[in-house]
């Protein structure tokens, strides 16, 4: 049931396109004969249940398929718990002030493609159309795409015990996994949301079963199997390493028409040169109980129910902000898969990766800055974390590393 595992959701995944099509077609390379028809029935089969039938379809830049499907026939639906489901068409209270109701609008002038000057990001398929009202974009899958997993039933499903475990947790566990973080955190509270703004890169992601993101969790319960977890920010793999992850999880009701959560954004941050970032704010409606997403100033996503959850369907316990990458090398060597930036924190400013402005949403619905904000990597020779605070951008930090160097062979 999604109450009990993780419900993961992204704003944006970054354009990969080399690396999707260096590993295109691995899954039925060796398959031969009836093996290989049984094995394309599935996919087809696969892709029907996934795809959901559209009103209108646009052609990425990319090569990305966005299809723009009405809001009653998207993928949320086809969890058990929300058939007979009454949308919640806005979100009662907002963080930052009175809700109103144009922040579901579509506003072209807040997505359209401003100068590169402004530091704005978009997303490449608004090149050649949007989405109608009453309709969401969704990417469409790809039979490339499900053979490129671990297996065609195991694609969007999410793998457990890919969470950090900062301080007393068992270090021993997430590194048994492969995943290795550089975030920040607070803990110790009850937390009703979070906010940050973060850059985005387009790290060197080193074997095809292996990721590097970043973002925003929020955390419920205990770690291990016995663990709710939303998750939001952008990420960088060839759809191998990931699991449940935008509306491939049944449970997230999207609203919006203008962002379509794994397609690609644009452009993205350069070492030495212009800086762009997303700003990402999820919080918990006061009044229904809900947990809705926000991209950027006007882009308010959709919810995730409430009664989808056992812990989160009061607040997190704990919520963090960084990075993530999976380590797949056998042998105790080190991957050089590159987290955010594939820099060190300490580079700073046009060079490292950084989350800033960041804020948790408190029992009274406001935004606050968080108490006690402590930084957590397994290895910081291969990745760092260093946070800060200055006036402009609140409590923020650095973070991310190259993977594989001299100190961390």
């Amino acid at each position: 049931m999604a109450a009990q595992g993780s419900l993961k959701c992204w704003a944006a995944l970054l354009l990969v396109v080399c690396y999707l099509l260096s590993c295109a077609g691995r899954g039925g390379a060796a398959a031969t004969g009836g093996v290989r028809r049984r094995q394309q029935l599935e996919v087809r089969r696969r892709l029907n249940e996934l795809n959901k039938p559209a009103v209108k379809s646009i052609k990425s830049p990319d090569g990305d398929v966005i299809d723009c499907v009405h809001v009653s026939l998207q993928p949320a639906f086809d969890h058990p718990l929300l058939r007979n489901h009454t949308i919640q068409i806005r979100p009662s209270f907002h963080p930052e002030g009175p809700y109103a109701d144009n922040k579901l609008e579509s506003k072209l002038s807040s997505v359209g493609l401003q100068e590169k000057s402004r530091g704005s990001i978009s997303q490449l398929w608004h090149l050649n159309g949007r989405c109608p009202e009453n309709t969401i974009p969704i990417r469409r899958i790809k039979g490339e795409d499900i053979l490129r997993a671990s297996s065609i039933k195991g694609f969007g499903k999410k793998k457990h015990k890919t969470m950090p475990f900062p301080l007393s947790a068992k270090i021993d566990l997430v590194n048994q996994n492969g995943h290795q973080h550089a975030i920040a955190y607070v803990e110790g509270d009850g937390y009703y949301g979070a906010k940050a703004t973060m850059n985005v890169w387009n790290p060197l992601i080193q074997l095809p079963n292996e990721f590097s993101l970043s973002q925003i969790w929020l955390l419920g319960g205990s770690f291990g199997e016995d663990l709710n977890s939303i998750e939001a920010g952008w990420q960088s793999d060839a759809y191998q390493a990931t699991g449940c992850y935008n509306l491939l999880c049944s449970g997230f009701i999207q609203l919006n028409n203008q962002i379509a959560m794994g397609a690609s954004i644009y452009p993205i941050s350069g070492y030495g040169s212009s800086q762009y970032d997303i700003k990402i704010l999820v919080w918990k409606d006061p009044k229904e109980g809900n947990w809705w997403m926000q991209f950027g100033e006007d882009h308010v996503l959709g919810y995730w129910p409430s009664f989808l959850f056992s812990y989160l369907s009061e607040s997190a316990s704990m919520v963090e902000w960084g990075g993530e990458i999976v380590n797949s090398e056998p042998d105790g060597q080190h991957t050089s898969t590159q987290m955010g930036s594939g820099h060190f924190p300490e580079e700073g400013f046009g060079k490292a990766s950084y989350f800033r402005n960041i804020q948790i949403v408190d029992s009274s619905n406001n935004l606050r800055d968080p108490k006690g904000l402590g930084t957590f990597t397994e290895q910081s020779s291969c990745y760092n974390a260093q946070n800060d605070q200055n006036g402009d951008w609140g409590n923020y930090f650095y973070y991310g590393g190259p993977g594989k160097n001299p100190n961390c062979p």
